[in-house]
């Protein structure tokens, strides 16, 4: 378990953020870690459920940030389907 910052933003903001996340940290709870910055603040609830994109790529929920090689800094996309 290691700390990693990563730029993030949710499509249809305009903000890119800087999150910190956990190296054994899955999808879901990479998604709902940039998510609790903008939804409700400069989004409105989203429907469907949160999908992260990098590189991109969809990359499944139980996917933990290590498995999917994403390193510090690198950028992903939270997107709803």
């Amino acid at each position: 378990m290691a700390a990693l910052p990563v730029q993030a933003a949710v499509r249809g903001d305009f903000v890119v953020l800087l999150v910190l996340v956990d190296t054994e940290d899955t999808m879901d709870q990479v998604a709902e870690k940039v998510a609790r910055h903008v939804i409700d603040r400069r989004l409105p609830p989203q429907g469907g459920r949160p999908v992260v994109r990098v590189n991109g790529q969809d990359l499944p929920p139980g996917t933990t940030v290590a498995q999917a090689g994403i390193g510090p800094m690198q950028f992903i996309e939270v997107r709803y389907e």
